[in-house]
């Protein structure tokens, strides 16, 4: 809880804001007379023209109240005691309760000013209450958190198990095969709960498993999946029909895989999700990857990538010609630090062509093709074509087999410059891939710029993160990278909150190691010896590698030694 500031009760509203250095006097004359032209509160004005934030009306109007500001940001909101307002209360007092005081309430306003509401809110709630003041922007974050959908996923999920009972287990498709702004399927609710549910917990995936007794409902969050809802497996042949249809898929195919894409929109945001099926035991298992549009792409600077490299991997991508390779295990990150890459080399002067799959994020000024194997449009193809388009620049998703290895080696000792993919579990074993791929050791050493190779990991929450002390055999995992004096180093962890969905993580940062192609190892390497190549290499890189870039993480407090476990691990084998 926050200490209050010193304002008198008869202060004005803009006179209490310039005098705790929040407003200028210019900008306050500015939206007075905006307020005079429009009629609209002197508040809004001033937040809706960036004059103030939300924070520092919240704490000015608590300050004029004589009441605390609570900063829910760094307050543990318990959901049982918030949920005793309902979500349609909540959002019409702007109100959220606190805490439960036995014999009253302690509420959190997101506006204040009307008396009668707060004595509304008393009688509602059948206790006296005592009122503190929250920003509106952390009132609607933290309503989104405490209201999710989890309850009403089962819920949907019983009512259309009791429409599919009502037919006896008939799908009827032509009552499928309605249009999705059919709000009263129970079908379509659950699928768009599944939907809201998963934008609201910053889910990549939605995992629907069909099992022997039971139909379950999974989500990716940081990469780790949980559970989200178990309902009866009678309702997978409505959801798979639905989901087909929307995807543009044959429902009466059920024997073989199928791949399609669906858009939809929730709220304000759009959604592209990529949707695959495979038939299972007990029925079509359904992944979907979602592609949030107009988050913006992340930059290098803030996609974890230490300065030091970051600086080089920036220089490497300025040469005119050559082939830069990013590496790591799928869903490590790699496309990302690409569209990194491509937002810095993004020029009008400048011709990028990409041929992707998919293509995850539209950029503005850049050629992007979709790869499309069922009609041959591959990516060794898409490279001879872009050849033929005068590019400077070309991006290719993945090299996956020696036609696309060697037509990517040639572009780029034609003049081109070229950024890919390619699965390696470290950077020193990327050139011996692609030997084995059959690209000649001698065009290797000659295009070959630099290899990135990465993981992902997860960040423990910073409103729960709380001191422990490791196991042994995890001080003793840490000591076989690290010999150094443990006993200082402050290990944490997230003991799980409100903020994380009790998970005790949020987020995810990236780690990584950089191989630049020096003479020495050009001259390794066109020997064709990637034993002796990854030998010298490894002696090149010394410690910067993605051990170390981990277990900074873990002393600064940044992530967990299980965590660090889970990727280091994973670079050994």
């Amino acid at each position: 809880m926050e200490a209050t500031l010193t304002v008198t009760k008869t202060e004005q509203l803009g006179t209490a804001l310039i005098r705790l250095g929040y407003l200028t006097q210019q900008r306050l004359g500015d939206a007075l007379a905006e307020q005079k032209r429009t009629g609209r509160i002197l508040g809004r004005v001033l937040v809706e023209n960036s004059y103030v934030t939300e924070e520092q009306m919240a704490r000015t109007i608590a300050a004029q109240q004589g009441v605390p500001f609570i900063d829910l940001r760094s307050y543990d909101v318990d959901p049982e005691i918030a949920r005793t307002l309902s979500e349609v209360q909540a959002r019409r007092f702007r109100a959220l309760i606190l805490e439960d005081r036995g014999d009253s309430y302690m509420v959190g306003l997101a506006d204040p000013s009307n008396p009668r509401d707060q004595d509304e809110l008393s009688s509602l709630v059948g206790r006296p209450l005592s009122f503190s003041v929250i920003s509106r922007d952390q009132f609607s974050r933290t309503v989104d958190q405490i209201y999710r959908r989890a309850d009403q996923l089962g819920e949907y999920a019983d009512d259309v198990k009791r429409e599919v009972e009502r037919d006896e287990g008939v799908v009827d498709l032509s009552k499928m095969s309605i249009a999705l702004d059919d709000a009263e399927a129970p079908v379509i609710k659950l699928l768009q709960t599944i939907f809201e549910e998963a934008v609201q917990m910053r889910a990549s995936d939605i995992h629907i498993e069909p099992e022997e007794n039971k139909l379950v409902v999974r989500f990716r969050i940081d990469g780790a999946l949980h559970l989200q809802v178990e309902a009866d497996p009678r309702i997978s042949p409505a959801l798979t029909v639905r989901l087909k249809l929307l995807a543009g898929l044959d429902i009466a195919e059920k024997r073989l895989p199928a791949d399609g894409r669906i858009s939809v929109r929730t709220g304000s945001q759009r959604i592209d999700i990529r949707l695959s099926t495979v038939p299972t035991q007990h029925g079509e298992s359904i992944v979907m990857r979602l592609l949030i549009q107009g988050q913006g792409l992340c930059t290098l600077e803030n996609s974890g990538m230490p300065e030091d490299l970051r600086r080089k991997f920036s220089g490497t991508i300025k040469a005119p010609h050559g082939i830069i390779l990013v590496t790591g295990p799928t869903g490590s990150g790699k496309t990302t630090t690409l569209y990194g890459a491509l937002e810095k080399l993004n020029q009008r002067n400048v011709k990028i062509l990409t041929c992707e799959d998919p293509v995850e994020y539209r950029i503005a000024g850049i050629s992007q093709v979709q790869v499309n194997e069922k009609i041959d449009l591959t990516f060794a193809r898409m490279l001879r074509a872009f050849l033929r388009q005068d590019p400077d620049i070309l991006l290719v998703g993945e090299i996956r087999d020696q036609e696309t290895a060697q037509i990517a080696a040639r572009a780029a000792m034609t003049g081109h410059l070229v950024l890919s993919t390619l699965h390696t579990n470290d950077a020193v074993s990327a050139p011996g891939r692609l030997l084995d791929m059959g690209v000649p050791g001698y065009m290797i050493a000659s295009t070959l710029l630099g290899v990135v190779s990465q993981r992902l990991l997860r960040l423990i929450c910073t409103y729960c993160s709380e001191p422990y002390h490791p196991s042994h055999d995890e001080l003793e995992w840490v000591r076989h990278f690290d010999r150094g004096e443990l006993s200082r180093v402050d290990f944490r962890r997230g003991k799980g909150c409100s903020r994380c969905n009790g998970i005790g993580f949020t987020g995810r940062t990236g780690v990584f190691e950089m191989l630049e192609m020096t003479a020495p190892l050009s001259a390794a390497i066109h020997k064709g010896d990637p034993v002796y190549f990854e030998q010298v290499a490894r002696e090149q890189m010394g410690a910067d590698t993605i051990e170390r870039h981990t277990l900074e993480l873990v002393f600064s407090g940044k992530t967990t030694i299980a965590e660090a476990m889970t990727v280091v691990t994973a670079v050994e084998a």
